[in-house]
């Protein structure tokens, strides 16, 4: 059940699909040197496989728990965040000027990989910091900036985001905590906030809180919530922590998967109020809040694509040793279910679609780093919207596509993937909230129609497929046999996806039920073909630096060989799913609630 960071991919991606080198060359990157972020990787690998992973299994069997108001992480998990924060793991992405290391987003994403293929359980608890430090430096004012954003950076502090209530979930126009001005400029916070991950903990000092609630004047609906920071322990003016605010943690769940991360229910002011500070403007909380969320989102595709690579080591390793049955060529004893035809295409499945996913979620990190940082505007805006354009598909295709992979993992160890001692099963149950969490794959799949197809007639998907359509124009000037059947299939694919994208930006308007009735099978085929091109673009780099003589010829002969895996297994389901989302609402909306 180790983990070993897949080191050699991550850096082939970064490097030959993502653009390391103009990342590097963008102003404030010139510290991401590729002998830098090589150094980078390399000393995050092994604290992720030396450290953190061997906590995972313990994790699962020694749960976080609660006592008397109090929540207790597993053995081990303490030790650990105070290696990762000493480390300076936390600040990888962040200003200097708060103590981070200011690097480039795409330097940031392996080393998250890195951290949720060895215990998302563990992981989890930075990825709500980093989403309270993107609001904090997007919203925050400069007294909440000076106390509390060197300290979340640090890991001294951690950070949760508090949306859910009892009776409020995805929709948060019924949020209904309060926040009542008090004379001092302060807020005092009243309400009940539930599935807050690492809303209670024992491996940092503070827990900063960032809670919805509503000012009593406030409209109905979204537009009428705020967003507050609430610590869990008053700070005092010079910094110093001060008495414990009214924010309890009353209990945590019980859960299928990630058990040792406590996912605790909040109580805000029992005891005459929760003190608060507003983040920003009165009733722009919801916007502040998506800052968190986008964060939130891209991190929950990467905890999908590094559970992904966890499940496939496992599976390969157990394929390797278990002996069973003869090879269907006919030797004479029996082989190492390796050698299996099914076996390998399960194995292949596990590997291709970790890759493609990867590839492209590193890939939007790039575009985000340009948006960021280019000197030229249009060139800034371009980018932007591309990356937007890809966070749902990354959240919700790469969750998604961890179902299907972990699932793989279990069925490749037979009946042993059903016994929780070889860890197969684990990996599954973790996967199973990826899906759920930060929006459902159905709220991805939303966002993807409405605000990011729909709004620009889409614009951006058709700008992204003209680029795919240029890889397929290179992969046919090739003339070699395997990437001219990768080209094939992404062709087709293109035109497919190309034609839904089309069909959606024009029957919004008109028939919007049949529009959003195709939308996750919408959300799917872009992560499939989107990936597809990535995967497509490996195989013409691996195929060069074969012409070149290139010493390490396996690697790259493998890359070229699951490119077109994928391609023939994978984006050739472009054009089943270009007919279900065209036509499949007829069928998903023809019962009425009495027929079910």
């Amino acid at each position: 059940m180790s983990y070993q960071a897949p080191l050699k991919d991550m850096l082939f991606v970064m490097n030959e699909l993502a653009g390391l080198q103009q990342v590097n060359a963008l102003p404030g990157c010139e510290d991401a040197t590729p002998d830098t972020v090589e150094a980078i990787l390399e000393e995050n690998a092994k604290f992720a496989g030396e450290v953190v992973a061997p906590l995972n299994w313990a994790g699962d069997q020694a749960p976080s728990y609660w006592k008397d108001g109090e929540v207790f992480t597993t053995k081990g998990f303490k030790e650990a965040f105070q290696q990762f924060a000493q480390a300076g793991w936390q600040g990888v992405q962040h200003p200097v000027e708060f103590g981070g290391q200011g690097l480039p987003k795409l330097v940031a994403t392996p080393c998250l990989e890195m951290l949720n293929a060895a215990s998302i359980s563990f992981a989890l608890c930075p990825l709500l910091s980093d989403g309270a430090i993107e609001a904090l430096l997007t919203a925050g004012s400069d007294v909440q900036k000076s106390i509390y954003l060197e300290k979340l950076i640090s890991g001294q502090w951690t950070g949760t985001m508090n949306l859910t209530e009892p009776q409020a979930g995805s929709d948060l126009a019924m949020v209904r905590s309060r926040a009542v001005p008090r004379e001092d400029g302060t807020f005092a916070v009243f309400g009940t906030k539930i599935f807050i991950t690492y809303g209670e903990h024992d491996m940092a000092e503070n827990i900063v809180h960032l809670v919805l609630a509503r000012t009593p004047d406030a409209p109905e609906g979204v537009k009428g919530i705020s967003l507050f920071l609430v610590p869990k322990f008053l700070v005092q003016a010079d910094g110093s922590l001060g008495a414990r605010n009214d924010v309890q943690c009353v209990s945590i769940e019980h859960k299928l998967g990630i058990k040792a991360s406590p996912t605790a229910v909040l109580q805000f002011g029992d005891h005459g109020g929760a003190i608060g500070t507003l983040i920003g403007e009165e009733n722009r909380g919801l916007e502040y809040m998506f800052i968190m969320m986008n964060a939130a989102r891209f991190g929950v595709g990467m905890q999908g694509i590094g559970i992904a690579e966890r499940a496939y080591q496992l599976a390969v390793s157990y394929a390797r040793d278990r002996v069973q049955s003869r090879d269907l060529a006919g030797s004479i004893g029996p082989v190492t279910i390796i050698h299996h035809p099914d076996v390998k295409r399960m194995l292949m499945s596990m590997r291709a679609q970790t890759e493609a996913a990867r590839a492209l979620a590193y890939v939007a990190a790039a575009m985000l780093d340009h948006a960021h940082h280019h000197p030229d505007a249009a060139v800034r805006k371009q980018n932007q919207a591309a990356y937007e354009y890809l966070v749902p598909i990354v959240k919700g295709w790469s969750t998604e596509m961890s179902l299907d992979v972990t699932s793989n993992g279990v069925q490749v160890h037979g009946g042993m993937g059903f016994i929780e001692e070889t860890g197969a099963a684990q990996h599954y149950r973790d996967a199973r909230i990826l899906t759920i969490y930060e929006g459902t794959t159905a709220i991805q799949a939303n966002d993807l129609v409405g605000r990011k197809t729909v709004r620009d007639a889409g614009a951006v998907a058709k700008a992204l497929i003209a680029d795919l359509r240029v890889t397929s124009s290179q992969l046919r000037a090739s003339g070699q046999t395997d990437l001219l059947a990768i080209e094939v299939q992404l062709t087709q694919a293109a035109d497919a996806f190309e034609e839904v994208v089309t069909y959606i930006a024009a029957n919004m308007k008109s028939d919007i039920k049949a529009v959003f009735a195709g939308s996750v099978p919408y959300l799917k085929m872009a992560g499939i073909v989107l990936g597809g091109w990535q995967m497509g673009r490996a195989a013409l780099v691996s195929a060069e630096k074969l012409q070149q003589g290139a010493t390490d010829a396996a690697f790259y002969q493998a890359k070229i060989a699951t490119a077109r895996f994928f391609a023939e297994h994978f984006v050739v389901q472009a054009a089943g799913l270009k007919t279900t989302i065209l036509l499949g609402s007829v069928g998903t909306l023809a019962l009425s609630e009495a027929q079910f």
